[in-house]
């Protein structure tokens, strides 16, 4: 058994993309995204201020550029035929000359396209623009490759399920634990490693992580606690929980560096009339959304017929952002539910479906349930309970 996306199914994306390239008239492509070389090769990385790149030919050879200190990491873990360094950043000769030298490797001359055109400014990095070093135009391809990535595979939903299950864990400890006295920070602490540890005990040896921003089943508040959960995103602030708090929650699971997303909105001791009201219309949001959510049906659509539950309940004083985003790789991924954002629902997409409600003095209410497209409908990926009762805590 293996919990992890198949070599074969990353050539199949090579393949892909490079399908897309020659329609487009191009020879090759560079990507410099983290996210997206991990997509296409399964190596992951610390992006820092050393420039690293995936170099593609149309026919979906491949080959990575990495500095001297990453070299042995890349040719164990990324799935690609070539692989050249450089010694190190800023060197005597600027990194991206070698980057050249790997396109001819690859035989990619004449029209390249590229997710940026040159490595981004980062950690202090500074750099030419890979039009001027390869003396081309270059075409931005971030659509192809970001289209691509939102259409899920079977290995990929698999991934995002066992994310859903470890995050579900770490939230079930994070609601038993959490009570009057004690700070956000002991709570999501204990919750985090204990989930971690049941999860390394039951999968350990074929788990990883490959998250920058996660090590393993984590759950917490990140500050959305009392007055403050009424801030859609909050910083962690060690706040001691109190009788009558509203309490907004988040947890996920990183999995072979697939992300999940589980929020809930809890209440410490019996909810006010005022907590009950916009719960329920908070539920009723969420519910319409994911009803709307099907296969040929707009992105725009869902958030349009979730601002017309506002307007038929005059609810926009509580209006903060739109419906949700889609998820994977990154947390936030493309497309969303926006009625700025036309792109057509199809089968493998996976939404995050969180409308929220906030009440300054009152408090935040926002589920968050990670949703995939089916061919007729959806499928919950996400499970843990909606209602009030099962959300309310004891004083």
């Amino acid at each position: 058994m293996t919990l992890a996306i198949r070599l074969e199914e990353y050539e199949a994306r090579r393949t892909a993309l490079g399908e897309r390239l020659a329609e487009r008239g191009l020879a090759g492509a560079v990507l410099f995204d983290t996210h997206h070389v991990s997509y296409y090769t399964g190596f992951a990385f610390i992006p820092t201020e050393r420039p690293i790149a995936f170099a593609l030919a149309a026919d979906g050879r491949g080959g990575m550029l990495v500095p001297r200190l990453e070299v042995e990491h890349a040719r164990a873990n990324a799935a690609v035929q070539e692989v050249a360094h450089y010694d190190e950043y800023p060197g005597d000769r600027h990194p991206l000359h070698a980057l050249l030298e790997l396109l001819e490797a690859l035989s990619v001359r004449g029209a390249i396209g590229a997710d940026d055109d040159g490595y981004p400014w980062m950690f202090g990095y500074r750099g030419p623009a890979l039009s001027e070093l390869a003396g081309a135009a270059v075409t931005r391809i971030a659509d192809a490759v970001e289209n691509q990535m939102a259409i899920k595979s079977t290995a990929e939903l698999a991934l995002l399920r066992e994310s859903c299950k470890w995050g579900n864990l770490a939230h079930t400890l994070l609601q038993r634990y959490t009570h009057p006295g004690v700070s956000e920070t002991e709570v999501e602490n204990r919750a985090s490693n204990e989930a971690t540890y049941a999860m390394l005990d039951a999968i350990g040896p074929i788990y990883r992580g490959q998250s920058l921003w996660y090590s393993g089943a984590v759950a917490g508040y990140r500050g959305q606690i009392g007055r403050n959960a009424a801030i859609p995103h909050a910083l962690p602030n060690n706040i001691v929980f109190q009788a009558g708090d509203v309490l907004v929650t988040g947890a996920t699971a990183p999995v072979w560096g697939y992300h999940s997303e589980l929020e809930r909105t809890m209440v410490i001791g019996p909810p006010s009339d005022e907590q009950k009201r916009l719960f329920e219309h908070m539920v009723a949001l969420q519910d319409l959304a994911i009803d709307t959510i099907r296969p040929g049906v707009s992105c725009a659509e869902v958030d349009r017929r979730v601002r017309a539950y506002y307007d038929e309940h005059g609810l926009w004083e509580n209006w903060r952002h739109h419906v949700g985003h889609a998820i994977g790789l990154r947390y936030h991924e493309g497309p969303f539910l926006d009625r700025g954002d036309e792109t057509e629902i199809r089968p493998g997409m996976v939404f995050t479906v969180e409308p929220g409600l906030y009440a300054p003095g009152v408090g935040g209410f926002r589920h968050s349930d990670t949703i995939a497209v089916t061919d007729d409908g959806v499928e919950w990926l996400t499970y843990y309970p909606r209602d009030l009762e099962s959300l309310t805590l004891p004083v």
